[in-house]
């Protein structure tokens, strides 16, 4: 018997997203999850307002209305392997040539005939691997989306630079391969999307690449900080300050002190200036460049970073 009130939450629909079948299974009427407490995920695809919305258990739940038809792909895939930094939404799968699979709200669709050496198991879910999950991003990403996945790929160590090379020149003509080759020449390990982000932006105004994540080191050999970003011939350090540098406050400026001290440059940026300001961003880095190189920066040898 189908329950009416929308006030009822079955203990079953408060784990995760559930489909629409389960949910008249567990006695809810469709007409009911239209409204509190139920929140739309996709088509046939809600979840109980009270739950928080867990990538993961979405996924499991689009796999089971799916069944086998389903291989995460794309950004969904990227979750599994452990790739935070991209958009999850809407769930992504790859479906072969003629399935009747089509994309739907909360569901995007692609059809491909997968081989096997593009197909994993995770957690139990069928998905493309970690290289052919890159090279699509390569092909369907932005540039600098596309190097954000390549560089936390690096950073949790689930591919190396010759690997993501390799891979690419092995997968030749094929669409994402030509980007994947470029960009990967070009990923270093970085955990946040803001710090690649406007390190791409230095690249696309066609400035050197900087060194990521550099020791720099005093006169005495003392470490003194880790940057971001650097540039040796100028001496110039450059620093994201993410959501956590409020928290960090003190440490950094006591952080900021040593590297000026110790005869470094500094140039520090927020989301707001790397998305709202790149020009302005860029302009303040060719002229702290231009001023250190002038200045005979790189030639000190006292102060050399690690």
């Amino acid at each position: 018997m189908v329950v009416s009130s929308a006030a009822f939450v079955p203990e079953s629909l408060k784990e995760g997203p559930f489909t629409l079948q389960e949910a008249l299974a567990a006695g809810i009427a469709e007409s009911n999850l239209r409204r509190l407490p139920w929140r739309r995920l996709g088509k046939a695809m809600y979840c109980w307002a009270g739950a928080p919305l867990d990538p993961f258990q979405l996924l499991v739940a689009w796999n089971r209305a799916l069944g086998d038809r389903a291989v995460f792909s794309g950004c969904s895939a990227a979750y599994l392997h452990g790739i935070r930094g991209v958009p999850n939404l809407p769930v992504e799968i790859t479906a072969p040539q003629g399935s009747p699979l089509r994309s739907c709200s909360g569901l995007v669709v692609r059809h491909c005939d997968l081989a096997a050496a593009d197909l994993v198991t995770v957690g139990e879910l069928h998905a493309t691997t970690t290289f052919r999950t890159l090279r699509d991003l390569c092909f369907k990403k932005s540039s600098a989306d596309a190097l954000s996945a390549l560089d936390e790929a690096l950073y949790r160590r689930l591919a190396d630079r010759t690997g993501l090379l390799a891979y690419a020149g092995d997968s030749g003509r094929l669409p994402g391969a030509s980007r994947m080759r470029r960009l990967a020449a070009l990923a270093e390990p970085a955990e946040s999307p803001m710090e690649t982000l406007l390190r791409w932006t230095f690249i696309e105004a066609g400035l050197t690449p900087p060194q990521v994540q550099v020791d720099l080191r005093d006169a005495n050999g003392e470490f003194i900080g880790r940057a971001d970003m650097y540039y040796p011939e100028a001496r110039l350090v450059i620093e994201f300050d993410g959501r956590n540098h409020q928290d960090r406050l003190v440490a950094d400026m006591r952080r900021q002190n040593l590297i000026l001290n110790a005869g470094f440059r500094l140039l520090r940026f927020t989301s707001a200036d790397v998305l709202g300001r790149p020009k302005v961003v860029v302009n303040q880095v060719k002229e702290a460049l231009a001023r250190g190189v002038a200045s005979g920066y790189a030639g000190n040898p006292q102060n050399d970073a690690a």
